[in-house]
């Protein structure tokens, strides 16, 4: 992948396709001047080989689009064959614990060997890393978390930004302003936190303002918290104007699924994606919906490519050179990190 295919600018709208290559309709709405970027699903992956060519076939009917996907490791990781199988998060929380130096240097590895693998296979950037705390409350955090120990999460999370800027790709925070304090899945339904500001500030916040200056993207949640706004994180323009002006964030602010039971208080898909934008997102993700995405793109409008938002997606380009499996399973440090990842306690 080179860097030449992002002249042109491309539209706020991230959505997905249905299978394991394009359908004549995906490869016309592909152009559509809403269309910013594509996410895939473990539907739509079987091999490094079969989805690097949907990649390709995807860069052929749209050669400026980010592709993204979720391979954060453990139960969040959308490809599995031919490729490393990464534990959760918190199996390397549990070594810091032991012995933190070494756990540094494997979570540094562990975001390298990440994004060389996935850029071998065709996409720009993982979302990852979870930067929430494991309070073993929320279901959908869980293992994901690193730890629950905000300082822990903090160093384990940078070491592991290190790793996946040593080979260009981008990282992206989530779930901002943080998802592991309420008891419910936001995917089902809208979770509501009570804890006032001071209390955040001083345990889920810390992660993230101390990363915001080396991460490219940071994902809010899809959660109401009930004591700083009435609407979700994600459509806040109060939580989103503190993550600019008070931690002092300058990348990508990409929405967590629209699709979601926790962003339905939105409205329909056309106004969720435009009260995600006008909250203050860059970009939007409209994921399992064919019909809402639809809909979105004929929503959106040409004007909303702002020069300062087109600056910031440009930071989820992958920036490493060309990468192919078969040269990088020559290398010592792909083979040094499997090794250990495979020998770490789960």
């Amino acid at each position: 992948m080179t860097n030449s295919r992002s002249a042109a600018p491309v539209g706020p709208l991230m959505c997905d396709v249905q299978g394991t290559c394009l359908s004549d309709d995906e490869r016309g709405w592909l152009a559509h001047h809403s269309v910013g970027g594509i996410i895939l699903f473990a539907r739509n992956v079987e091999s490094p080989e079969q989805m690097r060519k949907l990649c390709d076939d995807i860069r052929r009917a749209r050669p400026n689009i980010l592709i993204g996907i979720d391979q954060e490791g453990g139960r969040v990781q959308r490809l599995r064959n031919g490729v490393t199988s990464l534990p959760p998060m918190a199996c390397l929380g549990q070594y810091y614990l032991d012995a933190p130096a070494e756990a540094l240097e494997l979570a540094r590895d562990t975001g390298w060997l990440l994004a060389m693998e996935m850029a071998a296979c065709g996409v720009d950037f993982s979302f990852a890393p979870v930067l929430d705390l494991d309070d073993a409350r929320c279901p959908a955090i869980g293992n994901r978390a690193f730890s629950d120990d905000p300082q822990h999460v903090t160093a384990l999370a940078g070491a592991f930004i290190e790793g996946l800027a040593d080979a260009g790709m981008a990282s992206v925070g989530k779930h901002f302003p943080g998802h592991g304090g309420v008891t419910l899945d936001s995917h089902l339904v809208m979770p509501e936190d009570t804890r006032t500001l001071e209390a955040l500030e001083s345990r889920d916040l810390i992660p993230f303002r101390a990363l915001s200056d080396r991460l490219n993207g940071i994902m809010p949640a899809h959660i109401r918290f009930t004591r700083i706004d009435d609407r979700p994180a994600g459509f806040s323009r109060r939580w989103l104007e503190y993550l600019r002006q008070d931690i002092g964030f300058e990348g990508v602010i990409v929405s967590d699924d629209l699709s979601m039971e926790g962003a339905a208080m939105a409205g329909g898909p056309g106004e969720r994606v435009m009260a995600a934008l006008e909250a203050g997102c860059d970009l939007v993700l409209l994921c399992n919906d064919p019909e809402g995405a639809a809909e979105a793109r004929q929503t959106l409008h040409s004007s909303m490519k702002k020069p300062l938002t087109q600056c910031r997606l440009e930071r989820l380009r992958f920036a490493g050179g060309v990468v192919d499996l078969a040269t990088l399973k020559e290398q010592p440090r792909w083979h040094r990190t499997r090794e250990r990842l495979a020998n770490l306690p789960t």
